[in-house]
């Protein structure tokens, strides 16, 4: 996918989870989502946090001391913006361009695929992962080893997708959908 394609598969993602949450009753918005200790509302805030202007994204990192993990979780979790501020807010974010200063242009996929079943999965909701973006996302993770550590996730394993054109790793082969191996990559089970 060239740039254009993927941003406009952030966009199409982003609509679907805007949707998804703007449905979502008042028990599955504070319901557990796959990240440890993050309700369904906590990921879907986090979602819209790369949109906060770099001066106050500087301010938070001083705050944690430059530890991003930690700060990522605070300011999800102390979010006190409603549901329909923050759905406002991700659908407010279709058609930006916008990233997280030095990443690439597919983590914005990599998030967006990634969070939208972390809400979805443990509320028992099918939230399609398109096969053309999913793989763009694999391709990524898997020569990441930092921060998911996924390249050290596929040591001694192949994962091969049963539904998209996609393989990586060496060893002994393990087929899965495409989304499930966007989810192993991105270190949401094991492999």
């Amino acid at each position: 996918m060239n740039a254009d394609e993927i941003w406009a598969a952030v966009d199409a993602q982003r609509r679907s989870l805007a949707d998804l949450l703007e449905g979502l009753t008042a028990e599955q918005w504070t319901a557990p989502s796959l990240c440890d200790g993050w309700r369904v509302r906590d990921v879907a805030a986090h979602l819209t946090h790369s949109h906060m202007p770099p001066g106050r994204m500087l301010v938070e990192a001083l705050k944690s001391g430059f530890r991003f993990d930690p700060m990522i979780r605070r300011l999800a979790v102390e979010d006190t913006r409603s549901q329909p501020e923050i759905v406002a807010a991700l659908r407010g974010m279709v058609g930006s361009r916008r990233k997280v200063p030095g990443t690439s242009v597919q983590q914005p996929l990599i998030e967006v695929l990634v969070h939208g079943q972390d809400i979805a999965v443990p509320l028992g909701i099918d939230l399609p992962m398109p096969p053309d973006a999913a793989v763009e996302a694999a391709k990524r993770l898997a020569g990441m080893n930092f921060p998911l550590k996924a390249r050290q996730r596929l040591d001694g394993t192949r994962l091969v997708a049963a539904d998209a054109d996609f393989a990586a790793g060496k060893g002994s082969g393990v087929t899965a959908p495409i989304r499930d191996i966007v989810m192993v990559l991105a270190g949401r089970a094991d492999s």
